[in-house]
């Protein structure tokens, strides 16, 4: 991946996800295009502000940078990620989904699902081997090739490309699944939208997205604060993992009366504190019972 990236910057005048005027959202601070360190104030870069909605809590970038390809941010190879051992699948994996999936959709063996952001296709191969029908598509050229060349994916069932330029039938799919998909998404709203049209009705849609009430991330935003900086520790848009949005669970509540789905079933994951492991003795059970943990986990179902 080059190290030089071009960017066009636009400003966004309101909420992707419950439509509220920007101009009175709260502005939390600035984001560097890099890690930000304990010092972000004595680091080079380029830094765009950090914008919550006040509404449904929804968390941005505003101006949101753009790259001119999309390739300098996905466009590497998956041995750059992860470990060999990132290419086997175990009987485990998606296992805890599953189970929540065929409890609420009332599964028959055939049903179709796809996989927005297959990226290797392990969730393809989990939910093949549990009776669906599996599709699925992938904007890295990188991992579309070693989906197929590595983990033998069927091509007729992977498509390259992005949510904004693929296409499926109406009514096509029982499931739909955004794993870590959403958050990277410059307009999660209308991708939903996209799903529900391809998605049959009582279908379900499963999320996960980063939350915006992840308690390590208000704890690096105070620990900034009182070393007087400006910055903040939400995102990072224009560098890895490219996440442009935090969620809160109102922003899909408040989408739903919109676009006429049900909710069905919500959980947050504690996941990773990057704190030192000490901590992690009583900021992981803190995060399980105040539900403050990194990752929010949603299921819609299309009425």
């Amino acid at each position: 991946m080059s190290t030089r990236k071009q960017y066009y910057f636009y400003h966004i005048d309101n909420c992707n996800m419950c439509g509220s005027k920007t101009d009175k959202h709260k502005i939390l601070g600035k984001r560097l295009n890099g890690s930000q360190g304990k010092n972000p104030k004595k680091k080079i870069g380029i830094t765009t502000t950090i914008v919550k909605c006040i509404d449904c809590g929804l968390i941005y970038s505003n101006p949101q940078p753009v790259p001119f390809n999309i390739q300098d941010h996905y466009g590497v190879p998956p041995e750059n990620y992860w470990k060999e051992n990132y290419f086997t699948i175990t009987d485990n994996y998606f296992r805890g989904e599953i189970e929540r999936l065929k409890k609420i959709l009332k599964f028959k063996d055939g049903m179709k699902s796809l996989d927005i952001g297959a990226g290797l296709g392990k969730q393809m191969i989990a939910l093949s081997k549990s009776g669906f029908e599996t599709y699925g598509f992938e904007p890295s050229k990188q991992f579309y090739e070693r989906a197929i060349s590595k983990m033998g994916i069927n091509p007729d069932r992977l498509k390259l490309g992005m949510i904004e330029e693929v296409e499926y039938p109406e009514n096509h799919f029982d499931f739909i699944s955004f794993g870590a998909v959403l958050e990277h998404l410059y307009d999660p709203s209308d991708s939903i939208l996209k799903a529900l049209k391809w998605l049959k009705p009582n279908g379900i849609i499963h999320i996960e997205v980063p939350s915006s009430n992840w308690l390590i991330g208000k704890i690096i935003n105070l620990f900034y604060k009182l070393k007087g900086t400006d910055y903040v520790g939400n995102l990072s848009p224009m560098h890895e993992p490219y996440h442009l949005y935090e969620f809160k669970l109102k922003s899909f509540q408040v989408l739903s009366k919109k676009y006429g789905y049900e909710l069905v079933f919500h959980e947050y994951y504690v996941c990773q504190t990057f704190m030192p492991k000490i901590a992690d003795y009583f900021l992981k059970p803190l995060m399980k019972w105040t539900n403050t943990g990194m990752q929010l986990c949603v299921w819609l179902r299309k009425k």
